[in-house]
């Protein structure tokens, strides 16, 4: 069973197994509506199925909630059932390179209680680049029985955040630098941070080849940002609680599990003016 990773060698080895499930989360912020759709129809990996972040993986939003607000956990079952998955399939999610979408998809896989879930360290560019075929014909599932389990994985929400504002929980915020201290913001309503957040990157988990670092590696750097506190004492967010999840996976990966992602993030946080907002390191 997979939990955390899967190489693509991993993969390869299994395409033919009927108790998998693969799918394909590629997306561009940018071009949401069709840019992972298109490059699903111009190559993908066998048996993959495609997988939208919004429409899918999202619930919809209302200006107030986040830009990907978390849909409940019925009607995500609901969407995984339709993709084929029940208790007996591993499933593997990959995007185009870092596993950022991925990532998302595992987390609610894991939050719906499915252990056997996986990101494909690497994604479809290392997929391609080592040789390794693509299809374009498109896949359809044969709906599954997909019940909901205890959460692995918990989400925390902003009303439990602003009742204790970073007092004893260390918020951990994956966005770029320049996002953090707010010297820019091309998406959401104001530029800044969660006062009393820091700030870790999720590209810090990628190494020179764009996969994932060792876990001992990531395990001594993330010990650090921990100090005393535990895994379950530590909040991910981000821009809208996809890329948190990449931080989220690292944790699992090195070793460290419980920790929470707030998915609202900063999209849903700075959506209020009446909330606080820092600004720099």
């Amino acid at each position: 069973m997979f939990r955390t990773l899967i190489s693509t060698h991993e993969l390869e080895v299994r395409l033919a197994d009927p108790a998998l499930v693969i799918l394909d989360v590629r997306h561009d912020l940018a071009d949401p509506d069709t840019w992972g759709r298109e490059q699903y129809d111009h190559g993908h990996i066998p048996g993959a199925l495609f997988v939208h972040l919004d429409h899918d993986l999202s619930a919809r939003t209302t200006g107030r909630n986040g830009r990907h607000p978390l849909p409940s956990r019925e009607d995500a079952a609901l969407v995984f059932a339709r993709l084929g998955v029940d208790e007996r399939k591993q499933v593997v999610a990959y995007d185009q390179d870092s596993g950022t979408y991925a990532a998302r998809c595992w987390w609610m896989l894991r939050w719906l209680g499915h252990e056997a879930v996986a990101v494909l360290d690497g994604g479809v560019r290392r997929w391609v680049a080592e040789g390794r075929v693509l299809e374009a014909e498109p896949n359809v599932a044969a709906p599954a029985q997909f019940t909901p389990r205890p959460p692995l994985q918990a989400s925390i929400a902003i009303e439990t955040l602003l009742q204790d504002p970073a007092h004893r929980r260390v918020l951990v915020d994956a966005r770029a630098p320049e996002r953090f201290r707010g010297d820019v913001e091309p998406i959401d309503a104001r530029a800044g941070h969660i006062p009393g957040a820091i700030n870790r990157p999720y590209a810090r988990n990628l190494g020179p080849q764009g996969t994932f670092r060792a876990p001992d590696e990531l395990r001594g750097e993330l010990l650090q940002l921990l100090g005393d506190r535990a895994p379950a004492d530590v909040v991910h967010h981000c821009g809208s609680g996809v890329s948190a999840c990449h931080n989220v996976l690292a944790f699992e990966h090195a070793g460290l599990s419980g920790s929470l992602l707030y998915a609202g993030s900063w999209s849903e946080w700075s959506a209020d003016p009446a909330r606080p907002v820092a600004r720099g390191e």
